[in-house]
Order: structure tokens, then sequence, then C-alpha cells
């Protein structure tokens, strides 16, 4: 798979049915560069052949079984202790740690069960990312974060009250499957939120450009990346970046901070020109 003609199609086509966990994998490497894409893609495959021996009986069975293979057997956990640890969301670090955070647990079990022959497709829930195996008309919703605990509707609502401090109501579009494109989104915003609020605006600006290849036309996403380039003395390069958002927000709350942040960028790069 080649990365940026992966993003570059997710783009155009957010549904592209693509693998998520290669795609993760290769994201990955721009923080792990010595990744071994191949290794990692190849154990997952080892693992969805043992699970497939858990995997028997009805559909619930079947997904009770996969999770007791992951979240028992191969002892994959929910990183409670240190939720906002960027490693929870980059996957070959939840591969060799065995834990993470709901959308990259939820990942591996999307991986590990479509590999083994399941329907796991991600939701995205407010808050909280959780997946759900489906055959026909029936689903079963799983909580990778949990220990892959069986979640009825009103647990999703409780979940979601719990985590956002907001009233939920479960309806079909609610837990409709997140498209590729959107879920490889949400997985680098969860990074670009916590670079931004570590201030480390390097890898900040690194993960806003892998975003910016799949939504290039985010007013908002582009004024951040902006606002980071400037911050790590590259106002060349945040100058498109800021016009973009002043031109596609006009009426903005911040439009005069950000004005003036462009032609400070501006003027810095006159001054060495």
């Amino acid at each position: 798979m080649n990365l940026d003609a992966a993003l570059e199609l997710l783009a155009r086509a957010p549904e592209t049915p693509l693998d998520v966990a290669e795609i993760a994998l290769r994201l990955a490497r721009d923080e792990y560069p010595k990744i071994d894409v191949e290794a990692h893609l190849g154990e997952l495959n080892a693992m969805a052949h043992e699970a497939k021996r858990y995997i028997r009986g009805n559909l619930a069975a079947r997904v009770k079984g996969l999770c007791r293979y992951l979240f028992h057997d191969m002892g994959f956990r929910g990183n409670v202790k240190e939720y906002y640890d960027p490693r929870n969301s980059y996957f070959n670090q939840v591969l060799e740690r065995r834990t993470g955070i709901p959308i990259t647990l939820s990942a591996l079990t999307m991986a590990v069960g479509q590999r083994a022959g399941l329907d796991i497709q991600g939701v995205g829930l407010p808050g909280h990312f959780i997946a759900k195996g489906v055959e026909g008309d029936e689903r079963i919703l799983i909580d990778s974060f949990h220990g892959g605990r069986i979640l009825s509707d009103t647990d999703c609502e409780n979940l979601v009250r719990q985590v956002t401090g907001v009233a939920f109501e479960v309806s079909p579009v609610a837990l409709e499957a997140i498209p590729t494109g959107l879920m490889v989104q949400r997985m680098l915003g969860n990074l670009k939120a916590l670079y931004l609020k570590m201030e480390d605006f390097p890898r900040g600006a690194r993960i806003m450009e892998r975003m910016r290849q799949l939504s290039p036309r985010d007013a908002v996403l582009r004024r951040d990346l902006g606002v980071a380039l400037v911050q790590i003395g590259q106002p060349g390069k945040a100058i498109d970046h800021l016009r973009f958002y002043l031109d596609q927000a006009p009426e903005a709350e911040d439009y005069a901070v950000i004005d003036r942040l462009l032609k400070g960028a501006a003027g810095k790069l006159a001054q060495w020109n």
C-alpha cells in the first residue's frame, strides 16, 4: 500500500474499504520509522488464525469468542492509567504494549475479526469509539476499551453520558459504521489534540499535514496547521494556510487574531528574503 495514494483515495471516497490496520501502521512510521509493517500485518494474520478456534455458533457467540481471545487470552486492555499517552494512538505500540484507547483497540478488533471471517465495523459514538459485529440485520456492539464487553443500546447511552456529560439517545444513524476515511481522520485527530495540548508543535504540525491529505479544505485544520508552523519557525509554510482560513471564515471570532498572525508571518518572511 502506498500511504499517500491511500489517503488521497480516502479524501475522495471516505467509504473505500481499505485496511485500517495497515493504514494505521504506515502512519505510525512517521513517528517510528523503523516499523516493520509487514511483520505486524503477519502478526495480525496469525492472531486471526488463532482466533478462529474461538469463533463458533451464532453471531453473539462468535463475537464473544473473538473478544475472549483478544482481551483475555492475549491480554489487550484499555490504558486507563495513562489514557493520554500518545503511544496509545500508534497502532504498532498498541500491538507491542497490548494497550490503547477506544479507537485503536476497536481497530484491533476490526483487523483480527475481519481476518478471521467476521464482519466487524467501527462505530464513532460521541467521546467513545466502539466496534460492532454484523450479520444480516443483527448487530452486536463491542466496547473494546473495557475488555470487549458487549453493549446494549442503553449501555451506549450511559457510556456517552459518562464520557461527555451530555445526554445521548441511540438511533440507527448513531450506530452506523463509520467510513474508513473518517475513522483514520479521528485517529489522527486524537494525536493532534494531544500534541497541541503538550505544545509539541513539530509533531502536531506533522499530524495535521497527514490530516490535510484526508481533508484538504478543512478551514479550521488549515488554521491550526498554520499556527503550529509559525510556532516552529516556518512562517513561509504557514502563510497559505492562514490566508485560506481567513478567506473561508471572514466572520470568525478569531479573524483579527489570525490576521495579525498572518501579517507577522509575512513580515518575517520578507525580512529573510
